[in-house]
């Protein structure tokens, strides 16, 4: 493959390759199944990728979308950690592997300090043909901590012990296991990690999985990096709202194919928690929904330090400042050299 190529680049053109001659009409079947699954609310105790077909159909419907949703959230923390590179990424119910895609984006090996050894990576799941696939996607690839990946069997719950690594992802996988299942994984993900990044859908039951994870890895000493810019209680209540994010994802041809829609993207709505051990600058404020452009005026809704949740009303007499709110998206952190995270007193209005 071409070594040119940027990393999301490398992944559509390796699934493309790898997914030639699968029928379209098995692929579809997997896919509904899988869809299913993904909307349903029962944990399972067994993988949910049980053959070639469903990890294939899965690789063209998810793996897109998941690499998309963790590379924002692993953007995030690396903004509040710039000067911090992982030497070692342990994925957790990493299945084909797209978390560790995620990681080369953002963090390249080109980019390591001369001398500094490859970044070590290891996928553990407990779907075996997921696995082969991720190793067949890896090898496509012409990405260095990709291609010597180490990817193991493992049953993804109370009793897995983990290998120390700098970061633990596990992104969309709490939803498959059970209550004490999920408190165990994030409990043993903090004690063996450096930062531990945990991404699951952007839904009303994913976001509280999400706030039970950020309590656990608080309680076990670990500081919030992104997206929230304290450690404090979630400024949210409960059955009110949720927290989540969404990340642009483009289409290709065989991704359409495989999902039925026509439109070139699609946006995928997603919640995470960064939490790390070692120093790091969250942001002052965080962009909770998308900004609401209108003539003249930008309105932020924002999640910040002092004040919880806020909206803040930026005007063209803010010069500059108006000019970086229509250029902010949904996600972005928001304060410092661009606002205060407060607003000017007189467009706030607290959010209800």
């Amino acid at each position: 493959m071409n070594a040119t190529l940027s990393t999301p680049e490398a992944l559509r053109a390796a699934l493309a390759g790898l997914l030639e001659g699968l029928p379209p009409k098995q692929a579809t079947q997997a896919v509904d199944r899988l869809i299913a699954n993904y909307r349903g609310t029962t944990p399972t105790d067994a993988p949910v990728l049980r053959d070639r077909s469903d990890v294939a159909a899965y690789a063209a419907y998810r793996m897109p979308a998941t690499f998309e949703a963790v590379r924002s959230a692993l953007t995030a923390l690396a903004t509040a950690a710039p000067d911090w590179t992982p030497g070692s990424h342990l994925d957790v119910g990493g299945g084909t592997g797209a978390a560790v895609w995620a990681a080369d984006a953002v963090w390249p090996d080109v980019r390591a300090p001369a001398g500094t050894p490859p970044r070590t990576t290891t996928v553990l799941d407990w779907a075996e043909p997921a696995l082969a696939l991720g190793r067949e996607l890896a090898a496509a690839s012409a990405l260095p901590a990709l291609r010597a990946a180490d990817w193991r069997r493992a049953r993804i719950g109370a009793a897995l012990e983990l290998p120390a690594a700098d970061l633990v992802t596990v992104s969309y996988v709490l939803k498959e296991l059970t209550a004490p299942d999920r408190d165990a994984l994030v409990t043993e993900a903090a004690r063996v990690a450096r930062a531990v990044v945990i991404v699951e859908p952007g839904t009303p039951d994913g976001y509280l999985r999400i706030i039970e994870a950020r309590t656990r890895l608080i309680a076990a000493g670990l500081r919030v990096a992104a997206p929230c810019p304290h450690d404090g209680t979630c400024p949210i209540e409960p059955g009110t709202d949720w927290c989540h994010f969404a990340a642009r994802v483009s289409r290709s041809s065989l991704h359409r194919q495989i999902k039925g829609g026509s439109l070139p993207y699609e946006d995928e709505k997603f919640s995470y928690v960064a939490a790390v051990r070692f120093d790091a600058t969250p942001a002052r404020a965080r962009v909770t929904r998308k900004p609401q452009i209108r003539k003249g005026q930008v309105l932020l809704d924002l999640c910040t330090e002092k004040d919880g949740l806020t909206r803040e009303t930026v005007t063209k007499r803010h010069g500059p400042l108006y000019r970086a709110a229509r250029d902010t998206e949904w996600g972005d952190e928001w304060g410092d050299e661009r606002g205060d995270g407060r607003g000017d007193g007189r467009g706030d209005e607290r959010i209800r």
